[in-house]
């Protein structure tokens, strides 16, 4: 049986099958990427609820494999040269499944890195934009009476989807006919900004047609409709 107790985090979330690829996480945009990826390829995993609510991922276990404090994390007892590794950071994650299997990432190096682009794209603009505009728009930034920080950030995400509308023009995915780790990455943000921030109005997302039935696409697919719910809350 593979061992993980070099990893402290398995003290406090032990793993039940540690054959398989460790998931620390909780249904947030961020923490979705990764199980609707390991979804996708159909990679054994076990989830972990990370309880963000409760601050869980701040607690010495988690901080051992993430020192960032922010879901996912990953520890994949089957890593380089079959080694156990520890991951964190979405983007890094998803690179690393897909290079793993050489699935949902073009085989050619240009193709290749104009995904990784397109992934460092949600997570330098899209991620922090949209999270900031939902904490002004819903949360308890909506007591600020200066509104400022919300027209900076509402401006900003509407420039951004303005960019990603524009690259999906005559495109199914982000690179074209092949869905790939790009999507993925931007799927739970989007969803998110109009579903629970409320902010469709505030952006005009009706505006961006091309991200509209991109996200449409992407949300009837299985892997996601399973992923956006893992692990599960309770």
């Amino acid at each position: 049986m593979t061992d993980l107790s070099a990893f402290p985090i398995t003290a406090r979330w032990p793993a039940k099958h540690p054959d398989r690829i460790q998931l620390y996480s909780f249904p947030t945009p961020n923490g979705v990427k990764v199980s609707i990826a390991l979804e996708e390829l159909g990679l054994p995993y076990e989830p972990h609820a990370i309880n963000i609510g409760k601050d869980e991922s701040w607690t010495p276990e988690f901080l051992s494999l993430n020192p960032n404090g922010k879901i996912p994390a990953i520890i994949d007892p089957n890593g380089p040269d079959g080694k156990p590794i520890g991951l964190f950071e979405s983007g890094a994650i998803l690179l690393y499944l897909a290079e793993k299997t050489g699935k949902l990432i073009p085989a050619d190096a240009a193709g290749r890195y104009e995904t990784i682009e397109w992934v460092f794209f949600q997570m330098a603009g899209i991620g922090p934009m949209f999270g900031q505009l939902g904490f002004f728009h819903k949360f308890a930034g909506r007591a600020i009476e200066d509104k400022r920080p919300l027209e900076r950030y509402r401006d900003e995400s509407k420039r951004l989807l303005g960019v990603l509308d524009r690259r999906l023009v005559g495109r199914k995915w982000v690179m074209g006919n092949d869905y790939t780790i790009a999507d993925i990455s931007m799927l739970g943000w989007v969803r998110n900004l109009i579903g629970f921030y409320e902010a469709r109005e505030l952006v005009g997302f009706d505006d961006f047609a091309n991200v509209a039935a991109w996200l449409e696409r992407g949300l009837a697919r299985p892997a996601v409709k399973a992923g956006l719910e893992i692990p599960a809350r309770s």
